[in-house]
C-alpha cells in the first residue's frame, strides 16, 4: 500500500493553500525529506513535513497524485529549520510552502536529479588554503566580553563602540566554537552584501578560504546553490550572509552572529516580510546555539530587551589602542582624542546657498594637505533630486509615480528611484519651452563636481592634485566597481570620498580623520517615529569612520552642518550619548504606546486606483469587527502610502496596533480568511507587514 505523506508546496501569495497537500509515495518518507511532486501541470519542488501537520483538504473527486521523485541524495530539512519555518508562517502571515521553499536555492528546483547526483558527486574545488593568521592580542573588553559569551546562554547584545573590535570578538567567538567542537558551524550575517566582502575576507585569512561560503542575493544561482550544499552538509563550518541566510540550512549550528544588528536592511519588504535579526534570536533557541547582536547603536527593541534582561548586555566603550572610552552615559573617558570630536555648524549663520561652510572647507584642505582621507556624507545619489524651470511650474515628475526623477549629470538623465523610468534630460521645458531649467536641491554627483572645483588649487604633500571619487549605488552597480572603489581606500588612493549610506556602515577605512554630514535635517521632524532613531544611528555610526587608527585618532573629527544645532539628538551625539538618547526616545514611546510598548501590523493594498485600494481597505476593516481579538486592536483609516502611485499602481495602507501582541496575534490569523475572501474591483494585491520599520 502507497503511503500517504504531506508535502509543503511554493504557492502564489494569498493562495487557498496554505499548508501542506497530501501525496502518495511508495517508500516512507522522512520529515524534511526534500520531493518533486505534480501541482497542476507542472512539477514543483517540496518538502515533507510533519505528519501531525494539518493537510489541506481538497476535493473528493480530486485523486491523491503519487511523488514523481525523491532527492535522497541531500540530507533532509532538520526539525529545527521546519520549526523556524512554520513559526516565520504564522507570525508573518504567509502560506507555509512560500516561506519554507524561498529558504532553499532556486537551481535545487531546476536541476534534473542526473544533474544533482552529478552536482554531489563532483569534487569541491580544492580552495587555496591561505595561511591563518594570529589574531592581534584582546583588549580586556573583548577577553569579558568573550568570556560571558562562554559563560552563558544568551542571547547576547554586544553594545559595542565604533572601532571596539566586535569583528574580532566574532572571529575569536567562531575560533573557540571550532576549538570544541570542529564539526560545529557558525552563522555571520550582515545588513547588506556591500559588507560582506571585506569580512569574507577577514574570515578567510583566520580560517582558510574551505571553511567559509558565502550567501546572498547577489550570488549567482550555482554559486548560491553550491553554498547551499556545502553548509547544508556541513562542510562549510562559517556561512557569511545577507538577511536570507537566516533560513540556510546548518545541521549542526552553534553559534549565529548578527553584526550592525540595528540595520533597516534585516528587515525584509517583499514576500514574507520577516526581520532576519528577529528570527535568528528565535533560532538560536530552537537550535541551542548562541546568538549575539552587536552594533555601535542597537536598535531600541533590542535595547529595551537589554533593559529588561531578556538579553545579556556586553559593553566594549573604548575603541582598541585607546585609553580614553565612550561610556554610553554621556562621559568621555581621560583621552578625548579616542572618539572624534563632534563639531557642529549652524547653517543659519552660513550665507545663503552654502554647500560647504568655509570652516569645514578648511579642515578638508587641513587634512589634505596632512595626507589624510576625508569622507563626506550625503544620502542622496544623483545630481540633483529635481530637475526645474525657472519660468512655470514644471519640474521632472515621474508619469508612472508620485515621485520626482532625479537629475543624473554624468549620463544626462533623469531617472525615477522608484520605477526606473529613465530618459534624456530635455533641451527645453515641456511645457512652456524656456530653456533656462536648472537643478533644485543636490545629490552626491553635484557635491563630487562642487569639492572638485573648490579644491582645484589644494595639493597634496607631494605636489599632485587632490583625488576625489564618489561611492553611491550609481557608482558602484557594475560588477567588481565596489571592490575597485574600496581597495583604492584602502591603498590611500583617494583624499575626499562623497558617498551615500553605503560608505557609513562597518568599513575599516584606516586614513580617514575628518567625516562630515551634509543636510540630514530632515529626519528630526518627520512623521515617521523611527526616524530619528535611523538619523542618530547614521550619524554615530559615520562618526565611526574616523580616527580608526591610533596615530590619527586625536586629530579626528566629525562634522555636522545643521540648521538646528541646538536640537537634542545633536547633543546626545556630541556627547557620544546613546544610553541617554534611548532613554528619551524609549519614554517618548511608551507614551505614545509604540514599539516596542506596543505591536503593530500594516495591511497594503495596491490597485489600478486610488479609491479602489482604499475601498478594499475599508471592506476589510468593516469586516473584521467581530473576529476574536477585535475588541484589543485598534484599526486605524485607510489612508494613502507616503509615495502613492509607484508604476502606475496605486497603494494604500491602514494600520493596526494593540498593546498585546498575543492578541495581534489572534486577530491577523482570524482575519486572513476575511482578507481572501474580500474582493474589490481594480485591486492588484494586498499584503500584511508585521512589526513594520516604515509607516
Amino acid at each position: 500500500m502507497p503511503h500517504r505523506v504531506a508535502v509543503v508546496v511554493p504557492t502564489p501569495a494569498h493562495s487557498s493553500i496554505a499548508g501542506p497537500l497530501s501525496y502518495l509515495s511508495e517508500l516512507p518518507l522522512v520529515a524534511g525529506t526534500l520531493v518533486r511532486v505534480p501541482l497542476g501541470r507542472r512539477e514543483v519542488l517540496g518538502v515533507v513535513w510533519d505528519a501531525s501537520s494539518t493537510v489541506e483538504e481538497r476535493d473528493a473527486a480530486v485523486q491523491e497524485r503519487p511523488v514523481t521523485s525523491c532527492l535522497d541524495a541531500v540530507a533532509p530539512m532538520s526539525s529545527p529549520w521546519r520549526q523556524l519555518v512554520t513559526f516565520s508562517s504564522n507570525y508573518y502571515q504567509r502560506s507555509l510552502g512560500e516561506v519554507a521553499l524561498a529558504g532553499l536555492p532556486p537551481q535545487l528546483r531546476d536541476l534534473t536529479l542526473e544533474q544533482l547526483a552529478r552536482r554531489l558527486k563532483r569534487p569541491a574545488a580544492a580552495p587555496r588554503e591561505l595561511p591563518k593568521q594570529r589574531g592581534p592580542q584582546l583588549t580586556g573588553e573583548q577577553l569579558e566580553a568573550l568570556a560571558q559569551i562562554e559563560a552563558a546562554a544568551g542571547p547576547f547584545l554586544l553594545f559595542g563602540a565604533t572601532g571596539s573590535g566586535k569583528t574580532e570578538v566574532y572571529l575569536r567567538a567562531v575560533e573557540r566554537m571550532l576549538e570544541r567542537d570542529a564539526q560545529s558551524q557558525a552563522l555571520v550575517m550582515v545588513p547588506e552584501i556591500n559588507l560582506t566582502p571585506q569580512l569574507q575576507e577577514r574570515f578567510i585569512a583566520r580560517f582558510g578560504a574551505g571553511s567559509v561560503v558565502a550567501m546572498n542575493s547577489g550570488m549567482t544561482p550555482a554559486q548560491r546553490l553550491k553554498s547551499w550544499l556545502a553548509a547544508h552538509s556541513g562542510a562549510a563550518r562559517i556561512v557569511l550572509g545577507t538577511r536570507m541566510a537566516v533560513f540556510a540550512s546548518l545541521p549542526r549550528l552553534r553559534l549565529i552572529v548578527v553584526d550592525e544588528e540595528h540595520d533597516p536592511s534585516y528587515k525584509q519588504q517583499e514576500g514574507a516580510r520577516y526581520s532576519a535579526r528577529d528570527l535568528a534570536v528565535l533560532r538560536g533557541k530552537l537550535e541551542q546555539a548562541k546568538v549575539v547582536l552587536g552594533s555601535a547603536t542597537p536598535s531600541l527593541e533590542s535595547w529595551q530587551a537589554s533593559e529588561k534582561g531578556r538579553y545579556r548586555r556586553l559593553v566594549m566603550a573604548s575603541r582598541v589602542g585607546q585609553t580614553g572610552a565612550c561610556t554610553g552615559t554621556g562621559a568621555r573617558g581621560s583621552t578625548a582624542g579616542a572618539f572624534p570630536a563632534v563639531r557642529l555648524v549652524d547653517m543659519n549663520l552660513q550665507p545663503k546657498q552654502t554647500v560647504f561652510s568655509p570652516q569645514l572647507l578648511a579642515a578638508i584642505q587641513q587634512r589634505i594637505e596632512r595626507g589624510e582621507q576625508s569622507l563626506i556624507f550625503l544620502n542622496r545619489r544623483g545630481y540633483a533630486p529635481v530637475l526645474a524651470c525657472t519660468a512655470c511650474d514644471w519640474k521632472s515628475e515621474c508619469p508612472h509615480c508620485t515621485a520626482f526623477r532625479v537629475f543624473h549629470k554624468i549620463d544626462r538623465t533623469l531617472r525615477c528611484h522608484h520605477c526606473g523610468y529613465t530618459e534624456r534630460v530635455p533641451r527645453a521645458c515641456p511645457v512652456c519651452g524656456n530653456v533656462d531649467i536648472a537643478p533644485v536641491g543636490r545629490g552626491t554627483e553635484q557635491l563630487e563636481e562642487q569639492l572638485a572645483a573648490l579644491l582645484a588649487d589644494v595639493k597634496l604633500p607631494d605636489g599632485q592634485p587632490v583625488r576625489i571619487a564618489r561611492m553611491d549605488a550609481d557608482s558602484t552597480r557594475l560588477k567588481g566597481a565596489l571592490e575597485q572603489q574600496l581597495a583604492r581606500m584602502h591603498a590611500g588612493d583617494v583624499d575626499v570620498l562623497v558617498g551615500t549610506q553605503m560608505v557609513t556602515k562597518g568599513h575599516d577605512f584606516r586614513r580617514i580623520t575628518l567625516v562630515a554630514a551634509l543636510n540630514p535635517d530632515a529626519a528630526l521632524f518627520s512623521s515617521d517615529f523611527r526616524a530619528p532613531e535611523r538619523l542618530f544611528s547614521l550619524l554615530l555610526q559615520a562618526a565611526g569612520r574616523a580616527g580608526r587608527e591610533q596615530a590619527r585618532a586625536g586629530a579626528s573629527e566629525m562634522w555636522v552642518q545643521t540648521w538646528h544645532p541646538h536640537h537634542p539628538l545633536f547633543t546626545a551625539l556630541q556627547r557620544y550619548d546613546y544610553a541617554g538618547f534611548a532613554a528619551q526616545q524609549l519614554k517618548e514611546r511608551e507614551q505614545a504606546g509604540m514599539p516596542p510598548f506596543g505591536s503593530q501590523a500594516l495591511l497594503r493594498a495596491e490597485a489600478r486606483s486610488q479609491e479602489a485600494a482604499q475601498a478594499f481597505l475599508r471592506a476589510a476593516a468593516a469586516a473584521a469587527t467581530d473576529l476574536e481579538g477585535a475588541d484589543r486592536v485598534t484599526l486605524y483609516s485607510a489612508v494613502p502610502m507616503t509615495i502613492q502611485r509607484v508604476a502606475n499602481v496605486e497603494r494604500a495602507q491602514l494600520l493596526v496596533e494593540s498593546s498585546s501582541r498575543s492578541a495581534l496575534q489572534r486577530f491577523l490569523a482570524g482575519w486572513q480568511p476575511v482578507l481572501q475572501a474580500t474582493r474589490e474591483k481594480g485591486l492588484i494585491r494586498w499584503a500584511v507587514d508585521v512589526d513594520p520599520l516604515a509607516i
